[in-house]
């Protein structure tokens, strides 16, 4: 990994000595499973007499030409970059290289169906692996056109950036030679190729121009793409987009790519797309999927303006393109399609993410110093995305939305096709809104931390407001006090017993202690919620009165957002070792089941793991656990028949069970012996349940491969792996561990082997695993490919062993790290500082 490196020093040099015109790349598809023929012409100015590099990862290089001069690739050639000496003003580079197909998610992966036997291929370039298809001066500001011509199997689809266009045959094989693209970066190239299948449909753009839309899977789950629905979320996006951003769709076409074995959601590739396959449904799904796969189509057409058109000039703004995208998906959601209660998902989502990274002891600003790859590898983070898109929903709510997509639609006016920097959307910001933008960039932009505000209410004996202050505070490590635009609502019972909103007021706070005379003289309410609407970006707690009415009336509010605000509260007070877990816990089992939002219910339930599992007190952990459970089996019983509820509470009954009346019911539902009314036991469940019955004991290695019989396909062999991790002895804990970290399986198959090995019910089943996990860390950084050696720094870290044992072996190991590797050493610290918040909020429950 280290020679895999970049700086941005190094990348700025190259910028002021280069300009890159085109490249021509020519790949041979055709020669095997191991690698592919990379032909690179590249043609490019530069400072006369001046030496620079390109890069390159390759296997093996036949031939560099520079200007019509033979080099040595012994002599210039270290596998990764290849050195250009003595440039002249004009420039012609040909380098012919062989390739190496990836199985780890990056670079040109390379899948084997297990249904067909077929080859499928697509890329992954974000953040620098475009350099391991084809030789390529990686960075984003050295924007080019790109050429891709591609001989493959005759029966294959090629897919890239620009239209596909009518290949030649020869023999089996054929060509495809596709027109040069826009001036585009290099990480938003794409190729996908092999017997995809597609759906056709088409719409009008803005411009009148006709665009035409593909949506692609493999051959063996093509039959479970719904594209009609896919197709709807895009014309509601495009109508959304080219509306609010003044610029029609940039690019000739739009595809939608399905592919297996993703490390994402989706890559923003211009004009082809690629998704994570668990996005094609081949069993129910549940509506938070449905969901989130709206909300990441939005956000990877959103990428197409904001991102593609126009790109970040370095990654210390990779945080402007991914907040922009998440903003504008979850605004586009609400706003222009059935998805209208996006923004309650967001702030279950994406919010609960942010608070979580902005409280880790590596939390850094939204602008971020990235001073290289291995920065930018470690930043697709909780800040990047979900703290960038919550201060932005700030921005909008402090400038004005009008005036906010006024100034994008300038920004995008002006800087098409080009490089930019925080500024230049700023000044058109301050320009639409009147607004001055740079105190609020200071305070949201510059600085770490999340606020925290409480309401200071004092009332007379009629129970009329006479005070009401609001106090805003920081931890001491960022003492940031910010200006925030919000809403405060009061919420009161109504005679049906509804929590009702009965007033809302919008104001701007700063400062430590802001009063707020316009509530003065109005009657206290039921419960008062600050930070109505999820306008700002801050920790709410609620005052005693008000937490004693949420805490017996959560289940009664009409909507959804405040009640969701309120969920949020109550666990920030459980993370932070304000209140006891033992009582959130309570408190969600007894409310969960009135809960209507498939994503509220999918995160409370995530919740409901976490706290179990790290943040329950262990004198008592295991009998709540117990409760826990057969609370949900009661849940699940109760629930509609068929409905969304039942499902996700099922399926989470079955993860909890432990005792062996528990694990008899997951054993009927499993044989069929036990119905839950319109429950289908469809494929994806059953391997649910036998995950379960693995983890339990109940399953031998055999009635686990019976199950892949039933199932052998990429999805099937991923649970497998799980489920065979999931076995309750030291022999199977072993097996996993050595599979991990010798990493000789696919980027899915070792991320299910983790999930299996740390699916214990008594965590000291893996306690021992601890010093071997410490002695495999640097081999494994240092030898594997970023996305392998991150899943095992943090899969295999010892989460569940809480106890300051683990910390000060965490310790021990990063003091011998030194200034080494210091995107591994971030890695580390997060990972220590979650044990370290367990242990204080067990405390707390105690």
């Amino acid at each position: 990994m280290p020679g895999m490196n970049l700086t941005r020093d190094e990348a700025s040099t190259r910028a002021e000595l280069i300009n890159v015109d085109s490249y021509e790349v020519i790949l041979d598809l055709t020669r095997g499973e191991r690698v592919f023929t990379s032909q690179t012409t590249v043609r490019f100015s530069a400072v006369e007499g001046s030496s620079t590099f390109i890069d390159a990862v390759t296997d093996s290089v036949r031939s560099i030409t520079l200007n019509g001069v033979a080099l040595d690739p012994a002599e210039i050639s270290d596998g990764i970059r290849i050195q250009l000496p003595n440039l002249a003003s004009e420039n012609t580079l040909s380098i012919d290289a062989d390739a190496l197909y990836m199985n780890t998610g990056e670079g040109l992966h390379r899948f084997v169906d297990p249904v067909d036997n077929e080859v499928y291929l697509y890329t992954q370039f974000e953040v620098a692996d475009c350099r391991r298809m084809f030789a390529v001066f990686e960075q984003p500001d050295l924007k080019a056109t790109f050429q891709f011509t591609v001989t493959a199997p005759k029966y294959w689809n090629v897919i890239s950036n620009a239209p596909t266009p009518a290949p030649s045959e020869q023999g089996e094989a054929a060509t495809w030679s596709f027109a040069p693209t826009e001036r585009i970066s290099c990480y938003i190239t794409a190729l996908i190729a092999g017997p995809y299948q597609v759906a056709r449909d088409s719409l009008v753009s803005s411009s009148g121009r006709t665009v035409e839309l593909g949506v692609f899977a493999r051959a063996s789950m093509m039959e479970y793409l719904d594209v009609e629905n896919i197709v709807t979320i895009t014309r509601q996006g495009f109508e959304f987009y080219e509306k609010n951003f003044g610029v029609p769709y940039p690019f000739e076409k739009y595809d939608q790519l399905f592919v297996p074995e993703f490390n994402a959601g989706a890559m923003e590739n211009a004009g082809a797309v690629t998704f994570l396959e668990e996005y094609v449904f081949r069993s129910r799904p549940t509506g938070a999927m449905i969901e989130r796969r709206a909300i990441t189509i939005l956000h990877e057409l959103a990428h197409m303006w904001f991102g593609d058109l126009v790109t970040m000039k370095w990654w210390n703004d990779l945080w402007l393109n991914e907040s922009f995208a998440e903003f504008m998906s979850t605004l586009a959601a609400a706003q222009n399609t059935e998805f209208s209660g996006a923004w309650t998902t967001f702030n279950s989502l994406e919010k609960n993410w942010a608070y979580r990274q902005d409280q880790l002891p590596s939390t850094h600003p939204i602008v971020a110093p990235i001073n290289d790859l291995e920065d930018v590898e470690v930043n697709f983070d909780g800040i990047t995305y979900a703290k960038g898109a919550s201060v932005l929903r700030q921005l909008v709510a402090f400038v004005g939305q009008e005036e906010f997509m006024a100034g994008v639609r300038e920004y995008f006016a002006k800087h098409a096709w080009s490089n930019t920097e925080l500024p230049d959307l700023l000044r058109e910001l301050e320009a639409s809104s009147g607004r001055d933008l740079s105190g609020w960039g200071a305070q949201w932009l510059e600085t770490a931390g999340v606020n925290t505000l409480t309401a200071d209410i004092n009332t007379d004996d009629a129970g009329i407001i006479t005070s009401f202050i609001i106090r805003q505070s920081a931890v001491a490590e960022y003492p940031t006090i910010r200006q925030h635009r919000l809403a405060i609502a009061f919420y009161s019972l109504d005679d049906a017993g509804t929590l009702q909103r009965v007033h809302r007021e919008e104001l701007d706070i700063s400062g430590e202690s802001t009063q707020v005379d316009a509530l003065i003289g109005l009657a206290r309410p039921d419960l008062v919620l600050l930070n109505d609407d999820d306008l700002t970006y801050a920790k709410i707690r609620l005052d005693e009165v008000s937490l004693a009415t949420a805490t017996e009336h959560l289940k009664d509010f009409n909507e959804s957002l405040p009640r969701t605000l309120v969920w949020s509260a109550a666990w920030d007070s459980v993370r932070d070792a304000e209140s006891p877990a033992s009582t959130y816990v309570q408190l969600l089992l007894n409310n969960i089941g009135h809960e209507v939002d498939s994503s509220v219910v999918m995160v409370l339930l995530r919740q409901l793991n976490t706290a179990l599992d790290q943040y329950v007190a262990r004198e008592h952990s295991e009998e709540l656990s117990v409760q826990a459970a057969d609370r949900l089996w009661e849940l699940a019983n109760a629930a509609q028949s068929g409905s969304d509820a039942q499902l996700q509470l099922a399926k989470s009954f079955a993860h909890r069970s432990r005792t062996a009346q528990q694990l008899d019911r997951v054993q009927g539902l499993f044989d069929g012996s036990l119905v839950l009314d319109r429950l289908e036991i469809d494929t994806d469940l059953r391997w649910s349940l036998a995950i379960a019955l693995s983890a339990g004991g109940r399953l031998t290695d055999e009635q686990i491969d019976a199950v892949l019989a039933q199932d052998d396909t990429a999805k099937g062999k991923a649970s497998w792996y799980t489920a065979r991790a999931s076995r309750p002895t030291s022999q199977a804990k072993d097996q996993a561990f050595e599979e991990v970290a010798a990493a000789t399986l696919s980027n899915d198959q070792q991320s299910a082997v983790i999930a299996g090995f740390n699916n214990v019910h008594d965590s000291s089943l893996i306690a021992g695993y601890t010093e071997k996990y410490f002695g495999v860390l640097i081999n494994a950084w240092e030898t594997y490919s970023h996305e392998m050696a991150k899943q095992i720094v943090l899969g295999l870290y010892p989460s569940s062993q809480i106890s300051q044992e683990t910390l000060d072996q965490t310790d021990a190991f990063l003091e011998t790290l030194g200034e080494k590797h210091p995107a591994l050493r971030r890695l580390l610290t997060e990972s220590a500082a979650d044990v370290r918040r367990a242990l204080a909020a067990r405390g707390a429950d105690a």
